[in-house]
């Protein structure tokens, strides 16, 4: 009894330390140890190339670090530019600007002196410049200016005790000129020389001589203060929006 005990303790014993060695065997196998076999040169071969991949690692994120800062660079200059550009433009269109190109330049004179016909009329009307500033836009003309005012959307045309104001400078009597750019001026010139406005021009005692088309002629900026009712300044949003 004793010594069949003993034999399952032998035998327990030797199951155990033959386990662990097929244990150790297998973690062995499993994992099995690399040697690093490179010589001297060779190791500092590999870590010169390693070297050199860092250093274009490096020159690369620099590159597209510098490309970055130059697209933000020229994206804010773009804004800008935009801006720039939108607000040259607005300020164009509202007569802010002096203008040039083709055009016609009149003349207003007297038609008669007071030698033939005694007394003449000391104003022209504001009636009859409304009148013929209508009928120019009529022919889509781009630019008006009359005596050196330039006419713009809120220009205002008046009569003020017997004398005419263009915007708020008084218009001389006679001997000014009305100066229009079209980007046809021939055309302008024919419609004028068959336009009611010499006859009507001439009830007042003025002539009006029309030029010839001219390549370039300049109409002065408007120089007043434009008054803005119905706009209100936009809320910044989001980029984009």
């Amino acid at each position: 009894m004793y010594k069949l005990d003993k034999r399952k303790f032998s035998f327990t014993i030797i199951t155990v330390i033959v386990g662990l060695m097929i244990a150790i065997q297998f973690q062995t196998v499993k994992q099995p140890i690399i040697r690093d076999t490179r010589d001297t040169w060779q190791l500092r071969s590999d870590l010169n190339r390693e070297q050199e991949i860092q250093s274009q690692i490096i020159q690369e994120i620099r590159k597209y670090d510098k490309m970055l800062q130059e697209y933000s660079k020229e994206r804010d200059e773009s804004k800008e530019n935009i801006v720039r550009e939108t607000l040259e433009e607005l300020k164009r269109e509202a007569g802010l600007t002096e203008m040039s190109g083709p055009g016609i330049k009149m003349a207003v004179k007297p038609l008669f002196d007071e030698d033939i016909i005694g007394n003449v009329q000391e104003n022209i009307s504001a009636d009859l410049l409304r009148r013929f500033v209508n009928e120019l836009n009529s022919y889509g003309v781009e630019e008006i200016s009359i005596a050196n005012q330039r006419v713009v959307s809120n220009t205002v045309i008046r009569e003020i005790n017997g004398r005419t104001k263009v915007n708020n400078a008084w218009i001389p009597n006679v001997n000014f000129e009305i100066i229009v750019i079209t980007s046809d001026p021939t055309k302008l010139y024919n419609r004028l020389q068959v336009s009611r406005a010499m006859d009507e021009f001439a009830i007042e005692n003025l002539l009006l001589e029309v030029s010839t088309p001219i390549n370039q002629v300049t109409v002065p900026a408007y120089d007043e203060q434009i008054r803005v009712k119905f706009m209100e300044p936009v809320k910044a949003g989001k980029e984009g929006d």
